[in-house]
């Protein structure tokens, strides 16, 4: 039987049934967001407020699509944490199948976004449009997680909807999130963070 990840897992509670999952409760399972990292530069300081600018001021217009939050915000940092060259690929749509030999059951989806490094898994990127919860994302994104060829190294997700930004890291069928990264944020402009954290994982931290 042949089932869409959309039809089939729409809770993190569904992904850690079907797939054997479950929530690290080690703070120091996920470090990688949590490090201190080198400042950014001024240009990517002042290109990155004029990406959160350029949102807001499209949000204002209405519901932002989900091609919308990838042109606006995606593309952006994916080029600025420099996964758009060597020894970088970059994939679109890619499709997945995840087996359940013991159900009987294939898994099908597509991932929005993913980049490589040969043939492992940088970061996979999964968005929704302003309207959804990113929350939704996430266990979608942790079942495509699982079909990554890494082995026993760690698969990093990044899932988004333009407004709130979370990452994900999974290793050895055990998972944790990120904290919630908020464009509403008026202290300051989180998008920093989000970039540190890529060109982190870019660097294989």
């Amino acid at each position: 039987m042949s089932i869409a990840v959309t039809e089939a897992i729409r809770s993190l509670g569904d992904v850690e049934s079907n797939f054997g999952l479950r929530r690290s409760t080690d703070n120091t399972f996920f470090e990688e967001w949590q490090r201190d990292f080198a400042p950014l530069t001024e240009l990517e300081q002042q290109t990155l407020d004029r990406i959160r600018h350029s949102y807001l001021y499209h949000m204002s217009d209405g519901v932002v699509s989900e091609g919308m939050v990838n042109l606006l915000m995606v593309s952006p940092l994916l080029f600025l944490a420099e996964f758009l060259e060597a020894p970088f690929s970059l994939r679109s749509e890619t499709a997945v199948e995840i087996c359940d030999q013991d159900r009987d059951v294939v898994y099908n989806g597509r991932i929005d976004a993913l980049v490589l490094n040969g043939n492992l898994w940088v970061v996979l990127i999964e968005a929704k449009r302003s309207s959804f919860s990113f929350l939704t994302a996430v266990p979608q994104a942790l079942a495509y997680m699982i079909a990554s060829p890494n082995g026993d190294k760690p698969t990093y997700a990044l899932v988004t909807n333009g407004d709130h930004f979370m990452f994900i890291k999974l290793q050895d069928r055990v998972y944790d999130l990120s904290d919630d990264f908020s464009l509403f944020r008026r202290s300051s402009n989180e998008l920093y963070r989000v970039l540190q954290i890529l060109k982190s994982l870019g660097v294989g931290l």
